[in-house]
Parts: C-alpha cells; structure tokens; sequence
C-alpha cells in the first residue's frame, strides 16, 4: 500500500499568504496522462499540419485575451512584477503563433538517386513530449516547448513547476481546450512527479528548463528508456566591462542583467570582470544605480522589483552574499535580508570577489552584482572562460578586436555584445557542459521534436504477358 504525497503549498511571496495547495500526481496520475497521450497520438500525428497550426493559433489568441489574469496569478504564485509577467505571457501568445506559421512549414528533402526511384527524408513526430518547466518565466517556456511539439504532430504530457501550479495548469488547460482530448495533459507535482514522467516508458522526448540538478535526473532517468532530452539548466553567466565603456552606461547594463525579475531569469547576469580603469567609477554608478531597483506592490516600470519566489531561494542567495563577506567581499549596496514579510531581498552590490568564493563559482539567482575588478581585458576573459557551465555571457567593449575574440572564445550558446538582453527573432542557441543540450527555441527546435525517416521507392517489376 502507497501512502499519498502531502499536498504541496503556495504562498504568496510578497505577504506569505496562503493562496492554494495541489496534490502531487502519483504513479497512477502519471500513467493515466501518459496512456491518454499515447491514444491521442495516432490521429493527431495524422491531422494535417495546417490544421494542427490552426488549432494552436486559436489557443494563441485565447491567451492573449487572458493575458491580465495569467500575469496577475503569475505575480501572485511567483512575485514576478505584473509588467514582466504580463510581457511574458504575451511572449507565450507569440511563440505559440510563430510555431503555428512554422510548424506546416516544416519540411524535409528529396535526395537524388536513380532515375526511375524516389528518395526522401521526411521528418515525423517523436511521439509523446514531457515538457516540464521552471517557474521564472513559466507562460513563455511552457509556451514554446508546447507549441513546437503540438505543431509537429506529437502529444503532450505538462507538469509544470510546483512554484506556480495554478498558473501553469490555467495556462495549459486553455490551450488543451482547443485541441482534441489527450494531445495536451497536465500533471500536478515537484521533483518526485517529474521523475515518474522522465522515467515513462511510454515517454518519447523529455523537455526541461529548470536547475542542474533536475536536468541531471531527468538525463539519468531518461537514459534508462532512451528517450530524447532537451534540456536548458542553469547558467553562471559571466559579464566583461571592458576599459574605455562609459561607466554609468554599463552600470546601467549590469543591472538591468543582475535585477530584472529580481535576478531570477536564465541567462542573468551571475558575475562581473570590470576593467581596473573603469572599476572605481563603475562601481560607484553601479550602487547609484542599485538603489533605483525598489519594491511597491503590483510592481510595474523598467526598474521593478519584486520578491524572490519564496524564502527557500532567499535563503539560498543570502548564503552565497554572507559567504562572500565573510572571505572579505564589501557590499556597496544591499547585501542584507529585510526585515517584515514576504521574500523580498534587496539589489545588492559586492566587490572584492574572488575566484574562490560560490558567488562567482555558482548560480545565484538573484538581484546580486558581484564584482571582480581586474587588471585587463585577457584576464577578464580568461577568467570568464574558466567555468564548468555554458548558457550566456556579455561583453562591454568599445574594441571590436576584443569583441571578436570574446565571441569567438567563450564556451556559451550565448553572447551578448554591449546589451545585457536583445536579440533578433527567430535565434537559437544550444547550451554547453552544465548548463544543458539541444536547441530549446526558435526553429531549430521543430528539428529537436522530430525524427527523420529516408524513404527509397522504386517502381514494381510487372509479369509480362499475363
């Protein structure tokens, strides 16, 4: 006999309310939403991709009408400020329509062989999709990785993050209601919810964006079924302020990289290599700058910020500053837990980090600059570069030859010169060493939800004469 799991609890990051409780889905939930996804898969893998597109793109806009509430249940489940929740749901509403142009568009090729045959390689669904998200931007991610898998022919299996269940099930159920029963199901849990799905044997490709070590057990569980795995972990993402960069203009930079959404987005800014010529008065624009980073109910504006998800991950930014001031970081700014309700932790400023300290070794996530002042451009890069994980890195610069190398040289699927964020449509990178495998956006992500099939037709030999 198996005892149930305790149900999960939500509470409101800014007051520490309570504001709802789910039940975790055992093995039998699992199977269920499992086995309904493998049923839905026949008929839906033969439904016309223009038809798939057409149901997705008229989930798209249901999202979109609904933008508000899902931003307001976003702020209230994970604190995300109202205007960063709500942009990334409109986010969602956009990938989703963006995979519904591309998904018929999807095409393999024919190859040239005999005169009289037919070559193909033709791209098919892999079956079944888990796609199991973070709760940082969770409408956005949820969004992309579902609407890449529904419009190349495969089902859906969803368990959001135990962070913002409500948020991710209102999400998901509103897009599942315009798609035929089982192509897109929900399942309610945390770590030992997602371990039952990445272990199904009846789970085709296992799709995450969350920490290293989820991606790690998500890899191993995986391993034992052979399914395909995507995934996109954390990053320790450096940036470089280069001698000869307006210092206010890059201070300007690093905080809107170390601050946005209270630190807490994949490829933040985690660690800063400033230039010894500039360090003094960057890290002066840097505090200045800090303090124009506040908190205010319903936070809107460029500068908003709002609280950590919950106490768990303040308690788990606050350990990486007091370990560093104990080694003999300075805080410039911030640096310590407010006192009052909620998780709130304020815009921090450290400098005198060193290569030993966890604030430069390891993912913060969280509104904390931690500054290592260097004594040039090679030595900022090469510290950048000596580093286990892969996601995204930045580099302030006025010298083009040394934006060539930076680029060149960092071992990221990202970089980014002279603006913390950007970046034209349609881009994808893929994530090195800890920090995740394959393309997890952009078209190149239709590829990773499909598999390749070569055909050979040759005519049939008749009998003559009868």
């Amino acid at each position: 006999m198996t005892t149930a799991a305790a149900d999960i609890e939500i509470r409101d990051p800014a007051t520490d309310e309570v504001v709802g409780r789910v039940r975790p889905a055992g093995p039998e939930q699992v199977d269920d939403a499992v086995g309904r996804a493998v049923a839905a898969g026949r008929e839906w893998a033969r439904t016309a991709p223009a038809d798939r597109a057409g149901m997705v793109r008229a989930a798209a806009a249901a999202v979109r009408e609904v933008a508000e509430e899902l931003a307001r249940l976003n702020e209230t489940e994970t604190g995300r400020p109202f205007g960063d929740g709500l942009g990334g749901v409109l986010a969602a509403a956009g990938t989703l329509e963006q995979y519904a142009e591309l998904g018929p568009l999807h095409r393999g090729r024919s190859l040239q062989g005999n005169w009289s045959a037919t070559d193909l390689m033709v791209p098919g669904p892999r079956g079944v999709v888990a796609v199991i998200t973070p709760w940082n931007d969770p409408v956005a991610v949820a969004g992309g990785l579902i609407g890449a898998a529904l419009v190349t022919g495969n089902t859906v299996v969803h368990k959001p993050s135990e962070r913002c269940p409500h948020l991710g099930r209102r999400f998901a159920d509103l897009v599942a209601s315009f798609l035929p029963d089982g192509v897109l199901t929900v399942v309610d849990g945390a770590g030992p919810t997602g371990a039952l799905l990445s272990a199904h044997a009846g789970i085709d490709v296992v799709a995450h964006v969350g920490s290293i070590a989820a991606g790690r057990a998500i890899a191993e569980a995986a391993a034992g079924t052979g399914a395909k795995v995507l995934l996109e972990n954390g990053g320790n993402d450096p940036l470089i302020v280069d001698a000869g960069v307006d210092p206010e203009w890059a201070a300007g930079q690093v905080a809107l990289g170390s601050y946005a959404n209270g630190g807490q987005v994949c490829v933040s800014v985690e660690r800063v290599y400033c230039h010894a010529a500039v360090a003094e008065e960057f890290l002066a624009a840097l505090a200045e700058e800090a303090t124009r980073w506040v908190y205010r109910p319903s936070a809107e504006g460029e500068k908003a910020l709002g609280p950590l998800v919950d106490r768990r991950q303040r308690e788990h930014v606050h350990s990486h500053v007091a370990e560093a001031l104990r080694a003999g970081a300075v805080a410039h700014v911030g640096g310590a837990i407010p006192a009052g309700a909620g998780a709130f932790y304020p815009a921090t400023v450290l400098s005198g980090c060193t290569p030993e300290m966890r604030i430069l070794r390891e993912e913060t996530f969280g509104p904390v600059a931690p500054v290592r002042v260097v004594d040039s451009f090679e030595q900022a890069l090469a510290e950048a570069i000596d580093d286990p994980h892969g996601l995204a890195a930045t580099v302030l610069t006025p010298d083009m030859a040394h934006a060539q190398e930076a680029w060149r040289a960092l071992p990221v699927g990202t970089v980014k010169v002279n603006a913390a964020f950007g970046g034209a449509p349609g881009g994808a990178a893929q994530p090195r060493g800890l920090s995740g495998t394959g393309f997890g956006y952009g078209p190149e992500l239709l590829d990773e939800m499909t598999t390749t099939k070569v055909v050979h037709i040759e005519p049939c030999p008749t009998l003559h004469g009868r």
